[in-house]
């Protein structure tokens, strides 16, 4: 209900902001441009859903080899009482644990491309279990707010992006973009919990996330000793060394259950295509709502009126000129990262500013477009309180960003 209202409010911004332009600004192709951008983001959801297509038809291909291996067993053996805590919708051994635990682990390696794929499966995976099928489940809800939060173990597409720009350390925003982004996945999960009274004060759910976040606190620790250079060459080689390993344990597990290793894959990678036609309008929809929101000038007024309000209040100003990254963020990927590149290039990538950009960058996820895709996949038309909690948790996450990079570089 919540994605609703926000697909309404922004056109409607969108057409105020635009007419107050064209009467009392003289800007008569502010319309024309508004009219444009529909079209662009329109063309530009249609070739995303393309692209996705191999990757998605690859991945549920790989997937379905792993199911028939039986996998989920395993799965179910190591991390069962943890998901049944976290998802108590979800029987033991059923084959949505498998795409779940695959696809967090592929945010916290920050493999986007493998990682879409394996989300909307187990989302299709837990359609079968969801006695509303136009509402989205608790369970649902639940894996897509956890994939909102854009929890990644390491930045290394900011990080990049900072080398590019010839940053002194690039690598220097790595811890605090871990402590901002392990901060939004908690409060997303923390959120949700609170709406399905999933009592996160369980022993067995403890020790679970003891575990995890200790494990990530050693990994930090080692990382942030060394040289920018061997972490992102570390990063490249563990990330795709555990992805193919994967690929080839789930094979070698097949070939040990004698299963047909090439007509499994067949018959997952054929759902990729059904799958990529479903989401579609989907995509299209939330594209251009953003697109014309952002073309009538709506973000730059949020800003503005943003730095008035910190002024007034004594707050000091330096983080403004980053917001609208933030702002961006959770709407496009894209449309945030050429705003972080925008600022890196005016204040100076190794500026207050420009750190503060690449946090953001690397603290949330774009949460609207992940709900249209995932749920737009299985059809499912009222989302519930999942936007709710997913822009709650970004907004969370953005407070702390903000709050770190003052403590880190100001």
């Amino acid at each position: 209900m919540v994605l609703n209202y926000i697909w309404v409010a922004f056109f409607l911004i969108a057409f105020i902001i635009a007419l107050y332009k064209l009467i009392f600004e003289g800007d008569i192709e502010i319309f024309d441009r508004l009219i444009k951008s529909t079209f662009d983001q329109s063309s530009l959801a249609f070739e995303l859903a393309l692209h996705l297509t191999g990757a998605m038809a690859m991945w549920l291909g790989i997937m379905k080899i792993g199911e028939k291996a039986g996998i989920v067993k395993m799965l179910t053996f190591v991390f069962g009482p943890f998901f049944r805590r976290l998802f108590p919708e979800i029987p033991t051994n059923h084959p949505a644990i498998t795409p779940i635990f695959m696809k967090l682990s592929a945010n916290l390696l920050g493999l986007d491309n493998a990682g879409t794929p394996l989300g909307i499966k187990a989302m299709q995976e837990m359609q079968k279990l969801n006695p509303k099928k136009e509402e989205a489940s608790n369970a649902q809800i639940m894996f897509a707010v956890l994939n909102t939060t854009g929890l990644t173990f390491i930045p290394l597409t900011v990080m990049i992006y900072r080398a590019r720009l010839q940053a002194a350390n690039p690598s220097d925003i790595f811890i605090p973009i871990l402590i901002s982004a392990a901060v939004t996945g908690i409060a997303g999960m923390i959120l949700v919990s609170l709406y399905q009274r999933i009592n996160l004060f369980d022993p067995v759910l403890l020790g679970y996330l003891a575990v995890i976040l200790g494990s990530l606190g050693i990994a930090i620790y080692y990382l942030s000793g060394l040289p920018k250079e061997k972490i992102s060459d570390i990063s490249k080689v563990v990330s795709n060394l555990i992805l193919f390993s994967i690929i080839v344990f789930f094979i070698l597990l097949a070939l040990y259950r004698r299963v047909n290793i090439y007509e499994s894959f067949i018959e997952g990678a054929k759902e990729g295509f059904d799958v990529a036609i479903k989401i579609i309008p989907y995509l299209v929809g939330i594209m251009i709502a953003i697109g014309v929101f952002k073309e009538s000038g709506a973000l730059e007024i949020i800003t503005s009126t943003l730095k008035k309000i910190v002024i007034y209040f004594g707050v000091n100003p330096d983080f403004i000129p980053a917001m609208p990254t933030a702002f961006m963020k959770p709407l496009s990927g894209s449309g945030a990262t050429g705003m972080m590149l925008e600022t890196m290039n005016h204040y100076g990538v190794d500026s207050f500013q420009g750190r503060l950009v690449s946090i953001f960058q690397g603290t949330t996820d774009t949460t609207l477009y992940i709900l249209a895709i995932y749920f737009g996949a299985v059809n499912i038309k009222k989302t519930r309180y999942a936007a709710t909690c997913g822009l709650l948790a970004d907004l969370i996450g953005v407070i702390t960003a903000i709050y770190v990079t003052y403590i880190f570089y100001h």
